[in-house]
């Protein structure tokens, strides 16, 4: 029996993972001071994480995963994001880069990538700032590529490149969009640029990266997928979600426990503090917007839950989410990240410099604020929500990671 058969009988249950989860989280907070200041996780709290399975948990069960529902698996990120923003970032990361490659890679690349184990690590950036030229066999890519988040543990490489021809020109499609691959090579192919120092997220290690000591690198077809590619290869029904779907999982799943976080995080202040003003938690005016807060983020949360328990009952039922549920999903994301960008911004401003000193408070506050950075909240996303919302799109019209198609 193969290492991934094996997995496939054993696969740990939400349940299962949550129990292992509960002896984590201490050392996750623990470490989180350490991984802040030296920009990336530390080595204890990512073997933990794998060991656990909880860095492969919607990963195929074809290739060891657990192959969790959307839903299950969301509620483990969220407890992860709310104890640190950080780790629970490279936490989804490496579950929607690792579950995209496992779902649309050949047999022959899935051979290469899970030969030895299951618990694979994987990092990079697939948002297209490369350029790919086709050769026999494969591409031939070159560029420079942003936001490797996690990247100081991974083993594989997932990056974007735009499709060029012989005069370097990029490729359109008949949709007038240009042509995308995603290309998957080993961690010593690159180099770091050294440039992580940011406002938030510092302890994902979400450094530049090139290629290490050539201008371009060979990418075999076998480990590569079309940016918009149709149907998975393997794994269950939820593999329909592809990469617009489950990018927009990862970060709706951080989204939540973040900002359960830091509304948490201000009542501790809250409570005991007097000023010359009397009792914080006396004012009318702040217990006013404070409820106002709970109740934005709540609805915002629920609002997320329910869009992907709908999502998750469609695949538990073998069915392809439809265009309508994934505009939820779309629109859901985007929205709880405008709700926690709001709530903790109230936060930050009602604390009075309790959130300007090294505490968890400000830490989630950064973090908030650069999650809404991604470009997965850009307005032209919630622009093709409306469209979908408007029934404009043609028949048979589905979600890419940016837009409508159809």
């Amino acid at each position: 029996m193969s290492l991934a058969e094996e997995t496939k009988q054993t696969s740990p249950t939400e349940e299962e993972l949550h129990r292992r989860l509960d002896n984590i989280l201490p050392l996750i907070e623990e470490r989180a001071a350490e991984a802040e200041k030296q920009g990336y996780l530390t080595d204890d709290v990512v073997e933990a994480l794998r060991k656990a399975g909880i860095y492969t948990m919607i990963f195929p069960k074809e290739v060891g995963g657990a192959e969790l529902l959307p839903v299950e698996a969301m509620r483990i990120a969220e407890r992860i994001a709310y104890v640190h923003g950080s780790t629970g970032w490279c936490t989804i990361v490496n579950n929607m880069e690792g579950t995209s490659m496992a779902l649309y890679i050949e047999d022959e690349g899935i051979n290469e990538v899970f030969r030895e184990r299951p618990d694979i690590t994987i990092a990079g950036n697939g948002v297209p700032r490369g350029f790919a030229r086709r050769v026999d066999g494969g591409y031939m890519i070159r560029g420079k590529w942003a936001y490797a988040s996690a990247v100081q543990h991974a083993e594989w490489i997932h990056t974007g490149c735009f499709v060029v021809d012989d005069d370097g020109e990029m490729i359109m499609l008949e949709s007038g969009q240009p042509k995308i691959i995603i290309c998957h090579h080993p961690r010593e192919t690159i180099e770091l640029l050294g440039n992580w120092d940011v406002l938030g997220l510092r302890a994902t290690g979400s450094f530049d990266y090139t290629l290490m000591g050539a201008d371009e690198l060979f990418v075999p077809d076998h480990m590569l997928y079309d940016f918009n590619i149709g149907a998975p290869r393997r794994g269950g029904p939820q593999g329909a979600l592809g990469l617009a779907g489950y990018s927009a999982w990862a970060h709706t799943g951080w989204a939540v426990g973040v900002g359960r976080r830091v509304l948490d995080e201000l009542v501790k202040v809250i409570v005991e503090r007097r000023d010359p003003f009397g009792l914080s938690k006396d004012s009318a005016s702040f217990k006013f917007q404070f409820a106002q807060a709970e109740a934005k983020y709540r609805a915002a949360r629920a609002m997320a839950y329910e869009t992907w328990e709908s999502v998750s009952d469609a695949c538990a039922a073998g069915q392809k989410p439809s265009l309508e549920q994934m505009t939820m999903v779309k629109l859901s994301l985007r929205h709880i990240h405008d709700v926690i960008s709001e709530v903790s911004t109230f936060a930050h401003r009602h604390a009075r410099g309790a959130s300007l000193h090294n505490t968890p408070m400000q830490r989630v506050y950064r973090d908030i604020h650069a999650g809404t950075q991604h470009i997965l909240m850009a307005d032209q996303i919630v622009e093709e929500c409306g469209r979908a919302m408007l029934g404009l799109p043609g028949e048979g019209a589905s979600w890419t990671v940016f837009g409508v198609a159809g």
